[in-house]
């Protein structure tokens, strides 16, 4: 059974099928190989693979794989096979664009009565027929005559000019009908006649000008008309956002439901004592020599698994994660150059913790740690573990709730994007607009990351207040002063008595 495509809701795909797609590009056309296979690939088997769905030559297209950078999400890489992350969102819009599943949304349709057909030219206009063609319209490339013109027809005879320029300019100010045209309508060199009280009438001897400015509104009303029908309708528009809104809250409750356990152990590679905290019920337990028998059991009542270099570990603990959402805790960016001459920075785990938490000694000496284990000393030994674990649970929260971890060094501050938070998980953003909405205030932790026995200790009252558009809010404290999104470490719509 293909359980990656099980868990995408998706037909085994073919290559053939989509080989010719505008966006199957080199990397697409891997993800394809690899649903396709249901299971790891070398990129010399994916090679031989495209070039028997007639790509290209093996070689050629074997180059052009390893220069796309194939390693990246929704791929990862063990030995020189590569495998797949269903759970990853990346995946999910590539399996879209392809074609391989269909909207999550089913397409609506309003339906409405078709309009009445525009009469002929010999027909007057009407007042309707205006507000249609030129509401919120530019029709500044049209003659002052034609909609003077226009104007009187619809309104059926003489009319004061202060009265025909206003009703222009209160339809769009994108026009260039002024009241000092109508010198140049006295001449008797234009369509009109002007009476003594200065009114402005259409003349009946020259109709040519008048059947030209019906036919030009009418002609505008149906260009409107067809374009409007490719249009998307607003009412489907604010149906599907609607909708995209529900499911979205749908599957942040099913995220948030979900039990997750964090792991830190020393060594990395192959890791001889292990903590693990259950983010649910904030407990810690540490797994040590012989204790880490017991430690599979204790994985499988969990749904989403983190560590850094999770796979990794898992695999030195000999546990099998299956379909579970797997949280790699390591950087998700590895360098950043710092300046034009290439100086780079590394960025590491300890560093992101550091900018994002606070913590400036996130993780104890392995070393130490490894010789409190080969010497028994295991109360010490525990301590540093639950303290290391601790620090990666602070780095993991952070994320959830802002969707990026921060990187500060230097004159460096910046977010980089999280790949462990799903772009359904409810952040900081949301908590805000709910309190917005709301009319009531935030309880938020600022600083440091919060303590482990009572992480609320530190809470404190402030408002989200939105900016003059509405689409974003800043914090404001009982005093007045902004607080730093960046610096918040928790927030939650807090309780009215």
């Amino acid at each position: 059974m293909n359980h990656w495509c099980q868990v995408l809701g998706i037909e085994v795909p073919r290559l053939e099928s989509v080989k010719d797609h505008r966006d199957a590009n080199t990397y697409a056309l891997l993800l394809v190989a690899l649903l396709e296979r249901g299971g790891p690939l070398t990129l010399v088997e994916v090679a031989q693979r495209l070039d028997e769905a007639g790509v290209g030559p093996a070689q050629r297209v074997l180059r052009s794989l390893q220069r796309c950078k194939p390693g990246r999400a929704p791929v990862y890489r063990e030995g020189e096979r590569y495998h797949l992350d269903p759970h990853d969102d990346d995946l999910a819009l590539w399996v879209f664009r392809l074609g391989l599943r269909p909207p999550r949304v089913p397409p609506l349709r309003v339906v409405r009565p078709a309009p009445a057909p525009l009469p002929p030219p010999d027909v007057a206009l009407t007042v309707e027929e205006l507000e249609e063609a030129w509401r919120d319209a530019s029709i500044s490339s049209w003659s002052s005559q034609r909609i003077a013109l226009a104007v009187l027809d619809a309104h059926g005879g003489p009319m004061a000019p202060d009265a025909v320029v206003a009703f222009a300019r209160g339809l769009t100010r994108y026009q260039r009908l002024r009241l000092e045209d109508g010198a140049w309508f006295a001449t008797g060199g234009s369509a009109f006649e002007v009476g003594p009280d200065g009114s402005w009438a259409v003349s009946p001897s020259k109709d040519g000008p008048l059947r030209g400015a019906r036919a030009a509104v009418r002609k505008r009303i149906e260009t409107l008309r067809r374009n409007g029908t490719r249009r998307m309708d607003p009412a489907v528009i604010k149906a599907n956002i609607k909708a995209a809104e529900r499911r979205r809250a749908a599957h942040a409750t099913e995220l948030a439901g979900m039990r997750r356990a964090l792991l830190y152990g020393v060594p990395r590679s192959a890791p001889t004592a292990v903590a693990l905290l259950d983010a649910g019920e904030r407990r810690i337990e540490t797994f040590i020599g012989p204790e880490l028998g017991s430690i599979q059991e204790r994985l499988s009542g969990f749904e989403i698994i983190g560590a850094i270099d999770v796979r990794s570990a898992l695999r030195s603990l000999g546990f099998d994660p299956g379909d579970r959402r797997l949280a790699e805790l390591g950087p998700p960016q590895k360098t950043r150059t710092l300046n034009k001459r290439g100086r780079t920075l590394k960025i590491t785990t300890e560093l992101l913790i550091q900018g994002s938490c606070g913590i400036s000694r996130p993780f104890g000496d392995e070393k130490k740690l490894e010789s409190f284990v080969h010497k028994e000393q295991l109360g010490k030994a525990r301590r540093r573990l639950e303290a290391s674990v601790k620090s990666l649970f602070a780095l993991y929260e952070y994320a959830r709730l802002h969707g990026f971890v921060r990187l500060r060094w230097g004159f460096l501050d910046e977010g980089i994007p999280a790949p462990w938070v799903h772009r359904d998980e409810t952040t900081l953003y949301e908590i805000k607009k709910a309190a917005v909405e709301a009319g009531v205030p935030l309880e938020v932790v600022v600083g440091s990351a919060p303590g482990w026995a009572e992480p609320w200790a530190r809470g404190q009252v402030v408002f989200a207040e939105p900016d003059a558009r509405g689409w974003r809010s800043r914090l404001i404290d009982a005093r007045g002063r902004v607080v730093d999104d960046a610096e918040v470490q928790l927030a939650r719509l807090a309780k009215t008595p």
